[in-house]
């Protein structure tokens, strides 16, 4: 071989003296990483085909290809070991209701573990099936920061009786003051209202004592009638949802004072949930067979 000029695109050209015949040398490796550049900025950046084109100089037909054909068609491995991941928080988001999304993140690198669309926290069968095969790979938590829905709560606690459930402070201050309203008319739902305003600000054990006294002041001065009155209303109806939510709450409301490795809230997973929605929204026109892999590609690649 030797070299025969150069084309208009300034590549060189190449002349072998057997075939006698002129080409461009390829390297299939450096093609194919290239491949997965422009990809990856699909995937994670939310860029569109066309903004693509305009930074890689391919195609949109070319990317395309790329995206659809050769990459979206074949779903990652995660390889991540999971033995190291001890402190855990788990969350769900809607997409477009009823469809969801599920995610594990660990607490301490904030990398994701592991997610899966379409799967819902209200289904215990969906749930077991995703937390199952996490188990058998070696995933072995000692704590997990969840919102507070049951049905999480009883799985977790099915596959590691030992963890430690972490209620979301944030998810228990917001859902209090919304049952409590803004600006309540009843005194005992004025007081409840101080109290989850207090929630959110317990940094030490003092704080906490001082926490659970004012419970117990609330629960001796008003909890005790509110638990035996008949009244229907819908405020009162409320208030009696904020009452008991805090009670069953609370046994699980401050174990991150006992290990600073505990997050308090599932803030972490709201955050990426936000971008996750965000670079969707780009690619939402993506048939639903091609949703799946979309997503496991995303947690693949986009791990914080």
């Amino acid at each position: 071989m030797k070299q025969n000029g150069r084309y208009a695109n300034g590549r060189q050209r190449w002349y072998c003296n057997r075939c006698k015949k002129s080409y461009s040398w390829h390297n299939n490796q450096v093609t194919k990483c290239n491949q997965s550049i422009w990809f990856t900025k699909w995937i994670t950046e939310g860029y569109s085909v066309r903004q693509l084109s305009e930074q890689s100089g391919h195609s949109p037909s070319t990317l395309k290809r790329i995206i659809q054909r050769n990459l979206l068609s074949w779903p990652p491995v995660f390889l991540q070991a999971l033995n190291a991941s001890r402190h855990l928080i788990f969350d769900g988001t809607f997409l477009h209701r009823p469809v969801s999304i599920v995610t594990l993140m660990d607490a301490v690198t904030k990398t994701i573990i592991a997610g899966q669309y379409g799967v819902s926290e209200n289904s215990m069968p969906q749930l077991f099936a995703f937390f199952q095969p996490l188990k058998q790979k070696g995933l072995s938590p000692i704590s997990c920061t969840i919102d507070g829905n049951p049905h999480v709560f009883k799985i977790l606690k099915e596959l590691w009786p030992s963890i430690i459930i972490q209620r979301c402070i944030v998810h228990i201050q917001r859902q209090g003051l919304s049952w409590c309203r803004r600006s309540p008319k009843r005194t005992d739902a004025k007081h409840l209202r101080e109290i989850f305003m207090q929630s959110a600000y317990i940094d030490n054990h003092k704080q906490k004592e001082q926490f659970i006294t004012m419970v117990e002041l609330w629960e001796y001065r008003f909890g005790t009638r509110i638990a035996t009155q008949s009244e229907k209303g819908k405020v009162f109806s409320d208030i009696k949802r904020a009452r008991s939510m805090l009670i069953k709450a609370i046994p699980n409301m401050f174990h991150y004072l006992d290990d600073p490795h505990i997050p308090k809230t599932t803030n972490a997973l709201e955050g990426y949930y936000s971008r996750l929605k965000q670079h969707y929204r780009q690619h939402r026109g993506l048939s639903k067979h091609k949703l799946h892999n979309y997503f496991n590609w995303y947690f693949s690649l986009r791990h914080k």
